[in-house]
């Protein structure tokens, strides 16, 4: 099946709510169920497609590429605490283990609705725009009181701010956001400018990714696997998600394998380890 089509439990990253994890995950169950049902939330992120897709002819930033990398973010996370590596953004705030999820959940969910204003700074607009979300979706949950809300809400815009490759984060939660931001690279998401005539670098080295898995690794927690077909697929890999994995504060605990089987066949033709 060609991953244009493919949704996202087929390259190894959809979180199961029903499934047992090394994590407390009844307030990720309850926050993604709200996140599901919001109107505002879904309305920004058909909206955040506009300037980047529409007007600018960049991949998709909406709706798909949101729910990507939500669910690359929560696997990430997930593998990461099964390999036993620390989260430190809730413990820093005097939260709970189980509002680690709630962060990264959150923050992958809005990283991107600053693009409603610009594609260029987006992360930056997207600060006041997420916190006027969160206010109203934090203010909604009995788990949280005044002070703890505010605490949730600046992790979650601390890894929104941090999704950006200028900024470094100070938070495994951040650098989680900041990874999954990247693993949104199979060809699926280069259709639109690619069948606009676009044939830049990244539509190019994006519509060389046939598949992207996260799985528990040998010598670290995670071990993301890409295959491509072409070797300008290595665009992708080296260049925007070692870019993102560089000044993460997860380098240690995530190896990357680029497989590239040169056709759709599956016939191996070259394995790079970064």
């Amino acid at each position: 099946m060609d991953s244009t089509d493919a949704a996202p439990e087929e390259s190894g990253r959809r979180y199961d709510p029903g499934a047992e994890h090394p994590f407390p995950d009844e307030p990720l169950n309850d926050v993604l169920g709200l996140i599901e049902a919001d109107e505002e939330i879904a309305a920004y992120l058909e909206a955040q497609n506009v300037n980047p897709v529409t007007r600018m002819g960049y991949n998709d930033h909406g709706t798909k590429h949101v729910e990507i990398v939500r669910e690359a973010a929560l696997r990430l996370y997930e593998l990461l605490k099964a390999g036993g590596v620390e989260f430190n953004g809730a413990r820093d705030q005097g939260l709970e283990e189980a509002d680690e999820a709630v962060v990264v959940a959150l923050a992958a969910t809005l990283h991107d609705i600053g693009h409603v204003v610009h594609r260029h700074d987006h992360s930056y607009y997207s600060i006041p725009l997420a916190a006027d979300v969160l206010d109203r979706v934090l203010g909604g949950l009995d788990r949280y009181d005044t002070a703890e809300a505010v605490r949730v809400k600046g992790e979650v815009l601390h890894a929104i701010l941090c999704h950006h490759s200028a900024e470094t984060p100070l938070t495994a939660e951040a650098g989680v956001v900041r990874i999954a931001d990247a693993l949104d690279m199979e060809r699926g998401r280069s259709r639109i400018p690619y069948e606009k005539g676009g044939r830049g670098i990244n539509t190019l080295s994006s519509r060389a990714i046939r598949r992207v898995s996260l799985q528990p690794g040998e010598e670290a927690a995670v071990m993301v696997e890409i295959e491509m077909t072409d070797a300008v697929g290595v665009y992708q890999v080296d260049e925007l998600l070692k870019g993102k994995l560089d000044g993460s504060g997860l380098e240690e605990h995530v190896r990357i394998v680029a497989v590239n089987t040169h056709n759709d066949s599956g016939e191996l033709v070259e394995r790079i380890e970064m």
